[in-house]
């Protein structure tokens, strides 16, 4: 009996208007709380699930394409569906602005002089939205492994692929489990029978994608061999948050040390006013790349410095993923249409769910729960979006709340 297709090929999709994206992305940049792990599992409750604007594989396909590039993972697979749906660069950046503006603003807001969070009620509105992070995470893991692993073969990937990352850690681990999952799956779907998959909505071309690959490398190579600045200028302040962009893998935490190097280092910044910033950072929405708004108004003395550094690196630090992104996906979409190849980003799907279990534990679930208290919000809100199908706004703000009149002291 011959092996039925691997799944169905997807048909025509509707593009979406560049201000309708913007509209999405600005509503999930307002209210997508608990880091990278938690905004893909957003995505996908917004873009397979609500608005099936693609299936459970061809978002697993552009999360292992994120997961592959330096840069923020999440930003990139927000700008891909952007590019995707839209139909090119205007999609694209529309997706990037509306998810990055909320927590940009925030920040610049808090760099003019607003004081820092602290007090007993911030650290438990922060513990709150940790716990919301631990319950939309594990829905995302469940949901993409009962889709994504539904055999042993591919469970086993996925379980390997969780090892792999616990025991390498987060800069190389990631890129290894992909790269393993898809030999893995290349091996395990020897002789099976592959559907045809057509090129839907593959933006751009090869000639814009080795454009986008040039420029990502010349500004690379720009700020490499720019020197280090004592003030922080413009260009200083460009080449320093495009050479920290452009060098991390493994998500936005990873990215501290780096920026930390480049801001105290230089003298840019005083340390305690850099670790006030990036803690502001883990209380807002959207991308944690968006600490870079913060420090570079803190660079400038009046607002309309303050908003030219904001605004130069933000930009720097976000360009050299959505860069990549946008060189990779043409290819990458090709790459998958042939037969052997699907065989492999099977098992890098599998991989994908693995590497979501792994960032469920650390830092999610380490950081979040604490007690049996904490274990029973968490709960609770995994349940009110697996079974009672909760809009996840309304689980943010519930667990959110739950879990701060937990923490509060007597």
């Amino acid at each position: 009996m011959a092996t039925p297709p691997l799944h169905d090929a997807p048909g025509p999709r509707r593009q979406e208007g560049a201000l309708a994206i913007f509209a999405i992305f600005l509503k999930l940049g307002l209210s997508a709380f608990g880091g990278p792990a938690a905004h893909l599992g957003y995505f996908r409750n917004e873009f397979v699930l609500r608005r099936r604007w693609l299936d459970e594989a061809d978002y697993a396909d552009l999360v292992a394409l994120c997961q592959f590039l330096p840069g923020p993972a999440s930003s990139q697979v927000g700008f891909g569906l952007g590019l995707l749906r839209g139909q090119g660069l205007a999609g694209g950046c529309a997706a990037w602005l509306g998810f990055t503006l909320p927590s940009a603003l925030i920040l610049f807001a808090c760099a003019l002089g607003a004081a820092a969070l602290s007090g007993p009620w911030a650290a438990a509105a922060i513990h709150g939205l940790k716990l919301v992070a631990v319950a939309v995470v594990a829905h995302a893991v469940w949901g993409m492994a009962r889709a994504l692993a539904p055999d042993g073969s591919r469970a086993g990937i996925a379980l390997a692929a969780l090892a792999v990352v616990v025991l390498a850690g987060s800069m190389f681990g990631q890129v290894a489990a992909i790269g393993g999952g898809a030999l893995a799956g290349m091996w395990l779907g020897r002789g099976q029978v592959v559907a045809a998959l057509p090129l839907s909505g593959s933006p751009g071309g090869h000639k814009s994608a080795i454009v986008a690959l040039a420029l990502f490398f010349g500004l690379l190579l720009a700020a490499v061999v720019m020197p280090g600045a004592a003030t922080a200028s413009v260009t200083s302040i460009f080449g320093a948050f495009y050479r920290a962009g452009a060098l991390v893998f493994g998500g936005g935490h990873v990215v501290l040390p780096l920026l930390r190097a480049e801001v105290v280092g230089n003298g840019w910044l005083a340390d305690d006013r850099f670790l006030a910033g990036y803690g502001l950072a883990q209380a807002v929405p959207g991308p944690l790349f968006t600490f870079a708004a913060y420090l570079g108004a803190s660079f400038g003395t009046g607002i309309g410095a303050a908003a030219a550094g904001a605004v130069v690196a933000l930009v720097a630090i976000f360009l050299p993923g959505l860069l990549l992104v946008y060189a990779g996906l043409p290819f990458w979409r090709r790459f998958r249409s042939w037969p052997q190849a699907q065989h492999a980003v099977r098992g890098a799907n599998a991989a994908v769910v693995g590497i979501l279990g792994a960032a469920l534990y650390d830092p999610v679930w380490t950081g979040a729960v604490l007690d049996g208290r904490d274990f029973a919000v968490a709960v609770a809100g995994f349940l009110l979006l697996a079974i009672w199908k909760w809009p996840p706004l309304a689980v943010v703000l519930s667990v959110a709340v739950a879990g701060a009149l937990l923490t509060m002291p007597a």
